[in-house]
């Protein structure tokens, strides 16, 4: 394992502390009811919007103060990048919402977390990163499991917002892309956040225009809550990159799935079928496959 113990656990834990608060942010906005998907989309974003601009805020302002050189804050060509991960997120956010409203929210997250399959195989055009064998053939097999949850053929009120759900996590996954590759533009992550909220939130009003729905008290409270959850999901996920490669810790983004199968089940009396248990087998057992493959690799690499 790379980097010590404590960095792991550190990793760990705040992968674990972003899963609970994704899967919360679910709960409540399924708690929300009837409100359009894109309202509970923008106030999912409008939080981070604030939180994430204040700390850029205060960066630039400790650096000005401390008289360092503060330079551009986009390099050459990162635009165009952040532009396609605010286009593509925001697709992730809406399949997501749209599904959460109309089927178990476990297995709206469980088609949420195609996301990193899909990431993989957009790499590769973003970044010219190959697909070895293995986690191709690991892709595919996601792609089975995801069918079980889906299950195409099956009535049209399932059918079709699992499918939002999934086509969700390829946004998802097409947007993750992205952020890699801003990463080795050293676009800070903090911007990324803020101009993807930012993105989002404003792709959501001409909706919000044309069919707002007020909410009630309880709703807007429950909003807030989710906008709150996904903020702290969004942090907590960034910190724990911060603190472990992806490599040892992503396997545990996966608890987010035992979070919102138990939310589900207190909160909304919802147990998922049959097929949906093997489809989120198959998805954990290939991400399983996945994660250890990438370890292997890594300690042999580091060994040569």
């Amino acid at each position: 394992m790379s980097g010590s113990n404590g960095a792991f656990f550190k990793g760990a834990a705040c992968l674990v502390f972003s899963a609970f608060n994704f899967a919360l942010m679910a709960a409540l906005a399924h708690l929300a009811g009837d409100l359009p998907f894109t309202e509970k989309a923008f106030f999912r974003n409008i939080v981070a919007v604030f939180v994430t601009l204040f700390v850029l805020l205060k960066g630039r302002a400790k650096n000005k103060s401390q008289g360092q050189e503060r330079g551009p804050l986009l390099p050459k060509g990162a635009l165009k990048f952040l532009i396609l991960r605010g286009l593509c997120g925001s697709a992730g956010i809406f399949g997501n919402f749209y599904a959460l409203d109309r089927i178990p929210i476990a297995d709206a997250a469980i088609l949420n977390k195609m996301s990193p399959f899909f990431a993989v195989v957009f790499s590769l055009f973003l970044l010219g990163e190959k697909i070895a064998p293995l986690p191709l053939a690991a892709t595919i097999g996601a792609f089975c499991g995801a069918l079980f949850v889906i299950k195409p053929g099956a009535s049209a009120l399932h059918s079709l917002p699992a499918l939002a759900g999934f086509l969700g996590g390829m946004g998802a996954g097409f947007a993750y892309a992205c952020v890699r590759k801003l990463g080795t533009m050293k676009v800070k992550g903090a911007l990324v956040i803020a101009f993807f909220s930012c993105f989002s939130c404003a792709l959501c009003l001409p909706f919000m225009f044309l069919n707002f729905v007020a909410p009630s008290a309880t709703q807007f409270l429950c909003l807030l809550g989710a906008g709150i959850a996904g903020c702290l999901g969004q942090f907590g996920i960034t910190y724990a990159y911060f603190f472990a490669p992806a490599r040892d810790i992503s396997i545990f983004d996966y608890s987010q799935i035992i979070f919102s199968s138990l939310l589900g089940l207190l909160m909304f009396n919802q147990i998922p079928d049959a097929l949906s248990w093997i489809g989120y087998a198959v998805i954990i057992c290939m991400a399983a496959i996945v994660f250890v493959y990438n370890k292997r690799k890594f300690t042999l690499e580091a060994k040569q």
